[in-house]
């Protein structure tokens, strides 16, 4: 099991958002957060940390740019017991990342709306959301990556039994449920714009 420290959220589906973002927060966890879903946050009257502010870099390119920084994938990807990746962590001052809450863009609704252009659907592709969640899946071991709201309870549930931690079984379980999601949202992008490439 690892302890969940600092957490970074970043969700479409704020469903459960604040009571999950409360929980997190009894537990003496960091929150760290983007645009709308750090307004829903702050709005519920829970502490974060905007990612712009952490990173020193605001949010770009019409929020094309937001977490694809070495400070957040370096500190979702570093190894915990790789003393040179905590050495260049330390170097480059990277706190690590323990639990990445993240949702994608709606893009299967959005491009079943009658009307919706490809333009709208382009814009509707997510990029750091399913870079973050592979980041942290791939660093199962020292990440929770949470992907579903419905998660949230027992997620909140096991943190209070273990103290604050999240065990390596469930961590796992996590990780594959984000990585069906990832290849689902790419699956739903393939097959419209291949639908779109056959005309």
């Amino acid at each position: 099991m690892f302890q969940i420290r600092r957490a970074l959220l970043s969700v479409t589906d704020k469903t459960g958002l604040a009571d999950f973002g409360k929980g997190l927060r009894g537990f003496n966890v960091q929150l760290l957060s983007t645009g709308g879903t750090a307004k829903a946050l702050r709005e519920a009257g829970v502490e974060i940390t905007e990612v712009s502010d952490y990173t020193g870099f605001p949010e770009m390119l019409d929020g094309r740019v937001k977490t694809l920084h070495p400070k957040i994938h370096g500190g979702i990807l570093g190894i915990r017991d790789n003393e040179a990746h905590v050495s260049t962590m330390a170097k480059h001052a990277i706190e690590p990342i323990d639990m990445v809450v993240v949702n994608l863009y709606a893009f299967a609704k959005t491009v079943a709306r009658p009307g919706c252009t490809l333009e709208e659907a382009i814009e509707n592709i997510d990029i750091g959301g399913p870079t973050l969640i592979r980041a942290a899946a791939k660093n199962n071991r020292f990440v929770a990556v949470v992907t579903d709201p419905s998660d949230y309870p027992e997620i909140l549930k096991e943190m209070a039994t273990l103290k604050g931690a999240v065990s390596e079984e469930t961590s796992l379980r996590l990780a594959c449920k984000a990585f069906c999601s990832t290849s689902s949202y790419d699956a739903n992008i393939c097959e419209y714009l291949t639908e779109k490439v056959n005309r």
